[in-house]
Order: structure tokens, then sequence, then C-alpha cells
């Protein structure tokens, strides 16, 4: 199954985007990145510090700053029209949603034959210190349960 295939089902699942959300927003870290991580079942160090920095590249230069408009887009702005506003909220979510695959789409390139069958919490700890922090253990311990 392709990552985008598995990360769609996997986003689908109760609690999966509460726990990204919680590990992106509250610990700064690349929720794409991190699923990709799972799906690569423990891909090598020098596989996962590649994918880091990609990952960290992409999303400093291109995710942050589309997230922030996105975000900016959500109260009403004064003097623009409501419904305006939101038709172009919509379409910087629709253009955020493409560049997270255009991440993962790349970091799939990077693990191909990179599956060392790792569980779940084990590989997203080993991503989070290839980020280049101290694993939040308790918050990727809930992601990893609610990918189970």
């Amino acid at each position: 199954m392709s990552l985008w295939d598995w990360t769609l089902d996997a986003y689908s699942r109760p609690g999966v985007a509460e726990a990204c959300l919680v590990l992106q927003d509250e610990h700064g870290l690349n929720t794409a990145y991190l699923l990709w991580a799972v799906w690569a079942e423990g891909a090598p160090d020098p596989v996962l510090d590649q994918a880091a920095g990609l990952a960290k590249a992409w999303d400093n230069e291109v995710l942050k700053p589309v997230r922030a408009v996105r975000k900016r887009l959500k109260p009403a702005f004064p003097g623009i029209d409501d419904a305006e506003r939101e038709g172009l909220r919509d379409d910087i979510k629709a253009a955020e949603l493409r560049a997270e695959r255009v991440l993962m789409e790349n970091l799939a390139h990077l693990a191909k034959n990179a599956s060392g069958g790792m569980p779940a919490q084990h590989a997203l700890i080993a991503a989070a210190r290839a980020w280049g922090m101290a694993p939040p253990e308790q918050a990727l311990a809930v992601l990893a349960g609610a990918l189970r």
C-alpha cells in the first residue's frame, strides 16, 4: 500500500488526527514525517536522518507558512466578505494538504525497502530523536495506540 493511501486510512482512525495535532502544535513535530516513520517500520538511522532533514526543511519553508495563512483566515477579517474569505481558506487548506502529500511522496522514496518491522511506538521514538528532540513519549504513545 502506498504511503499516501496508508496515511489516509490511518488518519481516519479514532484518535489519530487528535494525536497528530498535539504532536504538531504542542511538540513541533511534523506529522507527515511521523506517519512516514511508522509506515517505514523502522527505517535505518541514515534514512531516518535524511528524512528528518527533508521534513524539517519542508516544514519550515512550506508547511508552516501555508498553515499560518490558513489559521489567520479562520476568524473574520474586517472589510473582507466572509464567504470570500472562507473560499480562500478552503483553497489554502487544499494547498496545505497537497504540500503534505508532496512531502510524503518524497519521504516514501527514501524508505524503499526500509521496512524493518519495528512497532509503531519504537518507530515514533526513533523519528523524534532523529528530529533532534527528546521524544515526548506519552504523546507518541497516544498516537501509536490510535494507529493500532
